[in-house]
């Protein structure tokens, strides 16, 4: 299942970080602005529990978020989303997987993975701004619940059919987050229109 997060604010940030002229300040800016937005409505279901607070005024019954929340950004584009999603959710913990894909079999091939032991029982939310082909995605998903994961969101800027129908296909549990779902992937596995090498655009290592 896609979900495309249409809001006028998040299309509005939108328009701004696909920008060629948007420097690579603003579009972290953008980045940490928009996964909120995002994040916000990827939650909304999430487990909650009654609690009574006392006010200066009267008790209340309100509720807080009672699962762990697991924050997986995919190396190295992830982490330029991960202080949007801890800004609203501080308490979340972090997790990481880095990934490269083999010139020879076109796979996924992690070599970097660290999961807290919260990710058995609660919430895990892999981010990455391009959700392009699915591979990373897939394989992402594929080690978190090696490790015991059995809820997984995925949130991400920018995806394409390419990308949801390859995640849909292999993990038809997981639900995916996005801003927009573009129109196709072109011959360099770019996502068009997209946000060209979002890796490069937030860390300012475009030539």
């Amino acid at each position: 299942m896609a979900v495309m997060i249409d809001h006028p604010c998040v299309q509005h940030k939108l328009a701004i970080i696909r920008d060629v002229d948007t420097g690579h300040k603003r579009f972290r800016e953008l980045a940490t602005e928009i996964t909120k937005f995002i994040c916000y409505e990827a939650l909304k279901n999430i487990k909650t529990r009654e609690v009574s607070v006392q006010t200066p005024v009267a008790e209340a019954i309100c509720h807080k978020i009672d699962t762990d929340l697991v924050v997986v950004p995919i190396l190295r584009a992830g982490v330029g989303m991960l202080e949007g999603i801890l800004e609203l959710v501080p308490t979340a913990r972090v997790g990481f997987v880095g990934l490269y894909r083999d010139e020879e079999t076109k796979l996924p091939v992690t070599y970097y993975e660290r999961f807290p032991t919260q990710i058995k029982g609660g919430t895990c939310i892999i981010i990455d701004p391009m959700l392009a082909t699915g591979g990373s995605t897939v394989a992402a998903i594929e080690k978190l619940k090696e490790h015991g994961a059995a809820n997984i969101v995925v949130v991400c800027i920018v995806t394409c059919p390419e990308g949801v129908a390859l995640v849909e296909d292999q993990h038809p549990d997981v639900p995916i987050y996005a801003a927009a779902i573009d129109d196709l992937l072109n011959d360099n596995k770019y996502i068009v229109p997209g946000l060209g090498d979002a890796g490069d655009r937030l860390f300012g290592t475009s030539h």
